[in-house]
């Protein structure tokens, strides 16, 4: 899947120490995908990191745009062995 990534996006992930190589991960192959509560062009996908002891990345991404513009991205604990 195409898509790019927001300035926030880009300051996050090394905020965070998150990888894009796992953004792209969720965003091509998402386990669960949500709509967003308050702004329906964006959609919350999430899916788990292996590599970071199975929490999962979730992703927020505006998919009314082309490509797809991921917003932010962080790891959810609540979202830790749900998926």
């Amino acid at each position: 899947m195409s898509y790019e990534l927001s300035q926030h996006a880009l300051d996050v992930l090394q905020e965070r120490g998150i990888s894009v190589e796992w953004v792209e991960r969720v965003v091509s192959r998402p386990v669960l995908t949500k709509p967003d509560p308050v702004d329906s062009a964006l959609e919350h996908q999430l899916g788990e990191i292996a590599e970071f002891d199975n929490r999962v990345l979730r992703v927020i991404v505006n998919v009314q745009v082309n490509p797809v513009r991921v917003v932010t991205a962080y790891f959810d604990r609540k979202m830790k062995g749900v998926l």
